[in-house]
């Protein structure tokens, strides 16, 4: 109601999007009531990464999109259950926004996906996390659990093994969004992505085949942001 006066009285047609982070953890999700949030809400981003990570007792994928029941350890959350039951529960499918990470999360002195592990090691910005723009590490081989849905590498010198999606778990994750007619996806976060063809945002995009265009009315000229102050023009 505030976003619906306010663009009354400073504009009187442009619609203000309200959108929010969504969980996708179900001791989360099940507390969220789904069928008011999905009338009121013009996006529901899904954060569906970090599955896994050095708060657990097994290594992990950080990001898969479904279950695997031979290999529960590795797979403690995922993101399909989490779609399905938001537009179980209200939420329309086109307001989903599936939540893509451009890092992987490390584990360290384990035998594989879904085991025991000493540790998660250094990181790029936070240990036990890499930019995806420094993977795969040399020496490592990229491996694919087809039931999860979800890649990995793993260096059997170091025994290090490090769950990230490379530009086939993208392509895969927007066909299974619009496969479903979600509302599109979202990445955390840029500074993590390479550049050119093996770009997690450029292959989403050119997957997607096109991309929402919203008019912005930002206007904050203390910024200290050259692009914010310059209205991101």
């Amino acid at each position: 109601m505030t976003l619906d006066a306010y663009a009354a009285h400073a504009n009187g047609h442009h619609h203000f999007q309200l959108s929010i982070a969504a969980p996708t953890g179900p001791d989360h999700y099940k507390k969220l009531h789904l069928a008011g949030m999905g009338k009121l809400l013009d996006y529901v981003n899904l954060m569906a990464y970090d599955f896994a990570g050095g708060w657990g007792n097994c290594s992990g994928h950080n990001a898969n999109l479904y279950q695997n029941s031979q290999n529960p350890n590795a797979t403690p959350f995922d993101a399909d259950s989490a779609v399905k039951f938001y537009m179980k529960e209200g939420i329309p499918a086109e307001k989903l926004v599936l939540g893509m990470p451009i890092y992987g999360r490390s584990f360290q002195g384990t035998t594989g996906i879904g085991q025991p592990y000493s540790g998660v090691g250094s990181g790029s910005w936070e240990n036990g996390i890499w930019n995806y723009k420094i993977l795969p590490k040399a020496g490592s081989t990229l491996m694919y659990d087809g039931v999860a849905k979800a890649y990995y590498t793993y260096d059997t010198s170091t025994k290090e093994l490090i769950s990230y999606d490379p530009p086939d778990m993208i392509k895969r994750k927007v066909t299974y969004l619009k496969g479903l007619g979600l509302g599109g996806n979202m990445f955390w976060e840029a500074s993590s992505d390479k550049k050119g063809a093996d770009s997690l945002i450029g292959i989403s995009s050119s997957s997607l085949g096109q991309v929402d265009s919203t008019q912005n009315y930002l206007h904050y000229p203390n910024s200290q942001y050259d692009n914010i102050r310059k209205g991101l023009q």
